[in-house]
Order: structure tokens, then sequence, then C-alpha cells
């Protein structure tokens, strides 16, 4: 019997006998959808996303009849567009989210779903056909607690969202199989993990895909990777918003890293030379005020021309990849990211000096 690509008797001949299929595994319930009912609930949340949430559902209602999905369900956390009117034209349940966060949203959706296995993919993407069949082996392994995936790019005729999109690519593709981060957009986690974590920080309103990533690997569970597991994101058109956004990506980093103090450093997505980007930015804007005295200019030119190199070897490595000249405006577009991410930093550790009552919040 073919299921997702495969069949059963291919995945019975892995040679790791921890690939094996018993017919106790997640998995072997799943694809058996003669006698199992599918073992798979995809979880999307969404808030103000009447947008995008059309074709996202489009890409995957075919799974329930071909039984690759258990069942849908939507987390409308909170919108005041007409998310829930389209959600309501599709067979999916709709669960009413509380209005704080996709973290909340998520630990909404996979506590009411009713199976071993649970898909989370993000509202704003729109599912590739083989993006479930490609994740689901890597769960034969007991040990591995999740199998996250990649991106297509809906908007290949901007350069803004290529330049985001290849980036990520370019990422994804050096990274190994077994990883310490998963991101939500496209990943399949058992339940029972989830349950054992706790879910997902919900004062996290960004970044809390990787806290939980990092919290499964210290309780000893192992993650995977597939980059040929893709679902199609509507990546950032507009330059402002998209600077607005990584500003509060580097304010909730800030916390992550208040948790996770080792993954300063670098995690399987991104390295030392991204992470002290953004406090390198910072330092350069500091160091202005040393251009009135002659002899120091050097020092400020000096550091803007480091935090420019430091952009090189992604930019041209995506430009070799792709065989486009064009993709060498990244490094102009990452050089005032880094600005933006350490202006989102800096205003995260202001904000935890301050009194309770007085703490602000991430920037909008």
């Amino acid at each position: 019997m073919a299921a997702f690509g495969w069949t059963v008797g291919e995945l019975l001949k892995l040679e790791h006998p921890k690939d094996r299929i018993t017919d106790s595994s997640p998995v072997a319930r799943h694809m058996d959808s003669t006698t199992q009912p599918p073992n798979v609930t995809l979880v999307i949340p969404g808030r103000n996303v009447a947008g995008v949430i059309g074709a996202c559902l489009e890409s995957v209602r075919g799974m329930l009849d071909s039984h690759q999905l258990a069942e849908i369900i939507v987390v409308d956390d909170g919108s005041t567009d007409e998310t829930r009117t389209i959600v309501n034209g599709y067979p999916v349940r709709c669960i009413q989210g509380r209005g704080e966060g996709p973290g909340s949203a998520r630990n909404l959706g996979w506590r009411a779903a009713q199976t071993e296995l649970v898909w989370f993919v993000d509202a704003d993407c729109v599912v590739e056909p083989d993006a479930l069949s490609l994740l689901l082996p890597h769960l034969c392994d007991e040990s591995v607690a999740g199998a996250g995936g990649s991106y297509g790019n809906m908007f290949p005729n901007s350069l803004l969202a290529c330049l985001i999109h290849e980036e990520i690519r370019q990422r994804h593709l050096r990274m190994p199989t077994e990883v310490n981060f998963v991101a939500t957009f496209n990943v399949l986690y058992r339940r029972s993990v989830l349950e054992q974590m706790g879910g997902f920080d919900e004062r996290l309103k960004l970044a809390q895909d990787a806290e939980l990533a990092f919290r499964i690997r210290r309780a000893g569970h192992f993650l995977k990777f597939d980059a040929k597991s893709r679902v199609k994101h509507h990546h950032p058109t507009n330059f402002l918003r998209y600077l607005r956004t990584q500003s509060r990506h580097g304010f909730y980093r800030v916390m992550l890293y208040f948790r996770h103090p080792d993954k300063m450093i670098g995690d399987s997505y991104s390295g030392k030379i991204d992470h002290i980007q953004p406090p390198l930015a910072m330092l350069c804007l500091a160091s202005v005020l040393l251009v009135p005295w002659p002899s120091l200019r050097w020092i400020t030119g000096g550091l803007f021309l480091i935090l420019f190199v430091l952009q090189l070897p992604m930019s041209l490595g995506i430009t070799r990849r792709v065989k486009s000249p064009t993709y060498l405006a990244f490094g102009v577009m990452s050089w005032i990211r880094s600005f933006a991410r350490g202006m989102g930093m800096c205003w995260a550790v202001l904000n935890t000096f301050r009194p309770n009552a007085a703490r602000a919040k991430a920037p909008k």
C-alpha cells in the first residue's frame, strides 16, 4: 500500500533498527489507514489572517479525504477581520483563542488534538503536497520528538521576499538532519512530548518555537530536519514593516537567551557571526559620538566596515547558489537589519532592569 510516496515494504526495509516501523508506532498506525484512523492533527494558529488563511486551508483540505489527517484545528486568536467567517467555510474545527499570541494559540490547538502526532503550520503558509509525508518517516524512531521542514516562496517577483527566502534556504540547506532547533511554520511533534514539556512558553510572543526546541533537546529527545519538506510562505514585501518585525525578534531573542544562555553563540540555524551583528550595530551607533574628534573617527568607520564585512559570507553564498548578482543586495539589507534587531535587543535589556510595574512592551 502506498502512503505519502512511501510503501510500507520500503519503510520496513530501513537498515537501522530504530528506523523500523513497529505495529505500535504512531507512523505505522497512521499509514495503515484501512484499519486505523489517521494519527496526525494539523494545528493552524492565526490572528487577523483573512488574506491568507483561505489559501492555507485549500492546500490541506484534501489531506482529510486522503486520510493523511485526522483533523484540522484552526485557533482563531482573537481576530477582528473576516478570519472566522472564512474558516467556517472549510471542514475544520475552529477554536476561539484568548488573543495572547501564537504560543498560547498553539497550546490550545495541540491540547485539543486527539492524536499522538501534531503538525503545526502557520496560517500564512501554503502546504506543498508532500510536506507531511516527508516528515513522518523521521518519527519512526521513538527517540525523535519532532521533525521540521523548510520554506517555499509565495512572492518570487518581490526582491525583498526573494532575499529573505534565499537566506532562509541557504541556512536550511546547510543544516544537518539532527538539529537542536525546528520552527513552527512546518513542524511535526509528538503530543506526549508536548505534554511532558508543558507546551510553548506563552510569555514569548516570538521565538517560542526555538525555546521549546531547546528544552526538548535538553530533556534528551532528538529533533530532525528535512529541507525537502516545504510550505510556501508569504514573505514580507514591505521593507519598513519587515524591519519592525525584526526589531521585535531582537526583543524576544534577549528573553530567549536569558532562559538559554548557552545558545547565545549559535544553534543549528544561526551561528556566532549572526549573533554578534546586532550588538555590533549598536556599538557602531554609539561610536558616532567619537566623530567630533578627528583622531578617533577611524574607530567609527572601522566598526561600520566590520559590520558590513560580516554580511559578505551569506551574501556571496546566496549569490553563488542562485547564480544571480542581484542577490548581492542581501548584504545591504542584512546590514540595515542588524540595526533593527539591535534596537529591539537594547529595548529588551532596558526593560529587564525596570520595575515590574513599569516594564515596557516589545516594539510593534
